[in-house]
């Protein structure tokens, strides 16, 4: 994954929800060589959603509208302290 990749998906991850912020940067983090692996496309495809939209989602990653991104949802999910 080229350097402007990683930058675009830093950049998307900035939300407007400090608890997105915190979850998405984590994710990042902990999973960079998932990213590298091609991961990339299913995150940057979630992040075009509105905030309160990821929130519920990551709340409840069963949820059918959440069906599509359920993978990354729960990866996500997973690295909460």
């Amino acid at each position: 994954m080229p350097a402007s990749r990683v930058s675009k998906l830093k950049w998307l991850c900035r939300r407007g929800m400090k608890e997105l912020d915190v979850l998405l940067e984590r994710f990042l983090d902990q999973h960079q060589q998932l990213l590298l692996d091609g991961y990339w496309p299913e995150l940057e495809s979630l992040l075009q959603n509105e905030d309160d939209l990821l929130w519920d989602w990551l709340q409840q990653p069963a949820c059918e509208p959440a069906a599509a991104y359920r993978d990354v949802l729960e990866k996500i999910r997973a690295g909460r302290g």
